[in-house]
């Protein structure tokens, strides 16, 4: 009996341990996420006089003062970099679903040859620094007379998205292919098959990729930054206030909470989104 109560107690004691270090964990991890972002947001209630006298976490003199954000508003011409995100993020998306759906479903439903080494080269391509191809690819850019335009950020953003096939062909392969054999006996070809079939069963793989290809056009800065120089990005709007002089720290810091709420706005409102698709594929 005595040897039965102290084995009980051993597993409370694990039990609790173990959930110690679990919520431990995550309290710090929260401490390390929301830290950054406070200082950033105190930073921008600060005027130009606080912020050079005082320290990240010292409050400032009015909690309720807004000119820096609407001197980032208004300078930095954050509503062209706003409609200029908007119209690369909605065409690269539409390209990046074609494209990824139309891949999946070939390298999932055909066999042909040389199947394993498009797959292979496709897994090569991810584990591949995009830094150490960007000469190849400003000259390619250049060389199409993309540079300087949408069109160049549109099919960059578009042509380099390999994880969004690996998560199509994921879902995809849990969709049936007596679905594509009964389409078949009734008459489909493959391109109705996959565009009244296969296209929207993939509904939830599909707002997956939207929404965090979507975060990942949203906050990218190096692109726009090097292939459209002449308008401005929301990622790149900012960097109007930091010149060769000094930089307007507490202007880039209400900017940069202006760029951050709507995307954290749609991680909240869609999260469920993103854990159902990324889920999905692998349990069924």
């Amino acid at each position: 009996m005595t040897t039965k109560l102290r084995s009980t107690a051993r597993v409370r004691a694990g039990r609790t341990a173990a959930g110690t270090v679990k919520y431990g964990s995550l309290l710090i991890a929260v401490a390390l996420t929301v830290l950054p972002l406070s200082v950033v947001l105190i930073a921008s209630l600060k005027t130009q006089q606080e912020f050079g006298a005082s320290g990240p976490f010292d409050a400032p003199g009015n909690w309720f003062n807004f000119e820096n954000y609407v001197t980032a508003f208004q300078q930095g011409n954050m509503v062209q970099g706003f409609i200029n995100t908007t119209i690369v993020l909605v065409i690269s998306l539409a390209g990046t679903i074609l494209i990824g759906t139309m891949a999946a479903y070939a390298l999932d439903r055909f066999h042909f040859r040389g199947k394993t080494l498009v797959v292979g080269l496709f897994l090569v391509a991810t584990l591949i620094p995009g830094v150490t191809s960007q000469v190849a690819t400003f000259q390619i850019i250049n060389g199409l007379g993309l540079y300087d335009s949408m069109g160049a950020l549109v099919l960059l953003f578009m042509g380099t998205d390999i994880i969004s096939i690996y998560i199509f062909i994921q879902f995809m392969q849990s969709i049936p292919t007596s679905l594509d054999e009964a389409a078949m006996i009734d008459g489909a070809n493959r391109w109705t098959i996959y565009w009244r079939v296969i296209l929207p069963l993939l509904k939830p793989a599909i707002a997956t990729v939207v929404i965090i290809k979507g975060i990942a056009i949203y906050n990218e800065f190096y692109l726009p930054f090097l292939y459209l120089p002449s308008q401005g990005l929301i990622s790149t709007s900012l960097f109007r206030f930091k010149g060769p002089f000094g930089a307007h720290w507490e202007i880039i810091a209400a900017g940069t909470i202006l760029v951050i709420v709507p995307t954290l706005l749609a991680f909240l409102l869609l999260q469920r989104w993103i854990y159902k698709g990324l889920t999905s594929g692998a349990v069924k």
